[in-house]
């Protein structure tokens, strides 16, 4: 690949997700709605869910994050902070990466702080990174939804479920989360 059709791959890997999501940005209204219902999911999805949720000392709830890659990729989308059931800010994800991934996908993002700590370094964090400023444990469910015992123990975990589309790479690793204003 030449150094001019690798930029122009990147150029339209990024145009593609700026466009897709500059059309989805959300009010505080239909981040919210989305928020519930991604919740009610959840809990239908993943067995045990409601003590997961009632013990978390923060959830952060991305209900619509659209991806998109050909060899490089872009993910974004918009979400709310739950503290004790009430939504106490709004975020944004945003992602990029290179290497072997292929098509677009639109999934529902949660992250779960276990930890006063994490959730407190979280929210003193202006652009808080996956990986770097914070380690997310990503939770596989075994066959009837439970979630698996090792990473109940870990202070951040985080899911990704509800994937419409097909995208190969299923990761959070790199994901910078930023506050964001809503109307």
């Amino acid at each position: 690949m030449t150094f001019k059709s690798f930029f122009t791959t990147i150029i339209a890997a990024v145009l593609a997700v700026s466009v897709v999501s500059a059309a989805q940005a959300a009010s505080k209204k239909k981040i919210d709605r989305r928020v519930q219902e991604a919740l009610v999911e959840f809990h239908t999805l993943v067995s045990g869910s409601e003590g997961l949720i009632k013990r978390a000392k923060g959830v952060l709830i991305f209900p619509k994050v659209t991806k998109a890659g050909i060899g490089i990729g872009g993910e974004k989308g918009d979400g709310a902070l739950l503290i004790k059931g009430r939504t106490v800010g709004y975020y944004r994800t945003i992602s990029a990466s290179i290497g072997f991934q292929l098509g677009v996908q639109v999934r529902r993002q949660m992250i779960i702080f276990l930890d006063q700590d994490a959730l407190d370094a979280f929210r003193n964090s202006d652009n808080w990174e996956v990986g770097v400023d914070g380690s997310v444990a990503l939770v596989t469910l075994d066959a009837g939804g439970r979630i698996d015992t090792e990473t109940k123990g870990a202070p951040v975990i985080g899911f990704i479920f509800g994937a419409k589309g097909l995208m190969y790479n299923l990761t959070l690793e790199g994901t910078k989360v930023s506050p964001i204003h809503r109307k």
